[in-house]
């Protein structure tokens, strides 16, 4: 790996840029799903480890098909950010209204790749092995048997195209 040397524990400021990166490049990737996933992932671990604390919900500023629901508001560091909320957190945190649209999070500058490496040394994470998957097709595809025909031509070859 080029570039940035990931220490095997890094910081929490560390971490929280990190998670700050990757959920900047989220909101505009085509898909999000992975970062969203280490985002969530890292920051559950924080959680889970004292790091990282709760802090209430806050209405969506996207609601989804047009139903209004909640985030929760976590701080890691210096940062906010927002999660999904458990049934608990809605019975544990306080409802804070609206976002504050005034707010940022302080800039950081930091690759995509280098935060994926520290948030992937932080959590453990190890690429899924495909080597158990079997290829699927689609029920239209015809495989090719583009050279598999044999080379030279033996007597049953002439035999079937006279």
């Amino acid at each position: 790996m080029r570039g940035f040397i990931v220490k095997d524990n890094p910081s929490v400021d560390d971490i929280a840029k990190a998670i700050y990166t990757v959920n900047r490049h989220a909101k505009a990737a085509p898909k999000p799903q992975h970062l969203y996933s280490i985002k969530k992932a890292a920051i559950e671990r924080l959680l889970k480890e004292k790091k990282a604390e709760k802090i209430g919900l806050h209405f969506s500023n996207n609601p989804k098909f047009s139903n209004q629901h909640s985030t929760l508001l976590v701080k890691v560091a210096d940062y906010y950010f927002h999660l999904p909320p458990t049934k608990e957190d809605f019975q544990n945190l306080q409802h804070l209204g609206s976002l504050d649209q005034d707010f940022r999070n302080p800039r950081t500058k930091m690759s995509l790749s280098h935060a994926k490496r520290i948030i992937y040394t932080y959590i453990d994470w190890k690429e899924p092995t495909h080597s158990n998957k079997q290829k699927r097709f689609s029920s239209y595809y015809t495989p090719s048997s583009l050279g598999q025909m044999e080379w030279p031509p033996t007597k049953k070859f002439y035999y079937y195209h006279k």
